[in-house]
């Protein structure tokens, strides 16, 4: 509206956040993931075991804390729209950094992180809004209900058939309806894994806001896999 009126926007601070990053070895420049939490918080699955897994892979990886410098203790029974603008500010850091491929930038979050990830790449939404670029995008058991499914960039969406919090159906039928516009978007949906199957500290399934969350050990290493030959595929240059 301000340019509209021959303004410049204002800018507009808002809350200074944390992350973690990760890298590998040698000078780079690497490609990168930003990567978003569930609805708990960050923990040690992305702070540590994705980032170590990223690294190995040879990218750049920066963990994204949306609540310890906020307050917040979780978000598990509502919807936090400022991560999507996290998920921007992460992106517009890496780019300072000289060690990152500003043009091989990709975005992955879990669950309530893998909700905010579909937002930020949904056509025509905020990325438009935004002069940096995520490349691709990858959403772990996400709600699929909040998008059109039609995608800026490239975007995979990693799914279990078990899931009774984010269930696969959501994804099928957010697939279904697609109008064809934007990137192509690939679901996968494994078999018997619920939801968070890929958190090795969930061995023994426990019951999270009246719903089931269990590691399942050859889901979690096929979306491994999945995962590392998406961002091969799609930020090849």
């Amino acid at each position: 509206m301000a340019r509209q009126r021959g303004e410049e926007p204002k800018i507009f601070p808002g809350v200074p956040i944390q992350g973690f990053l990760g890298r590998p070895a040698g000078d780079g420049p690497f490609p990168a993931v930003v990567l978003l939490h569930g609805c708990a918080g960050l923990g040690l699955r992305e702070r540590e075991a994705w980032s170590r897994r990223w690294s190995s892979w040879g990218y750049v990886v920066l963990a994204v804390d949306s609540f310890t410098t906020r307050g917040i203790r979780h978000t598990c029974n509502r919807l936090f729209s400022a991560r999507v603008n996290d998920a921007y500010g992460a992106l517009e850091f890496l780019t300072t950094l000289g060690f990152v491929d500003s043009r091989r930038v990709a975005l992955m979050g879990f669950s309530a992180g893998g909700i905010a990830v579909l937002q930020a790449v949904q056509l025509g939404a905020a990325e438009a809004l935004m002069k940096q670029k995520f490349q691709a995008a990858i959403a772990y058991y996400p709600s699929c209900s909040v998008t059109s499914g039609e995608m800026a960039v490239s975007t995979l969406i990693l799914v279990g058939e078990r899931d009774d919090w984010t269930p696969a159906a959501a994804c099928r039928k957010m697939m279904e309806q697609r109008s064809g516009k934007g990137s192509p978007v690939k679901l996968i949906a494994y078999p018997d894994a619920p939801h968070a199957f890929d958190a090795e500290n969930l061995k023994t399934g426990i019951s999270s806001f009246g719903h089931f969350l269990q590691y399942n050990e050859l889901a979690a290493n096929r979306s491994f896999q999945d995962s590392h030959v998406f961002l091969s595929e799609t930020l090849e240059y």
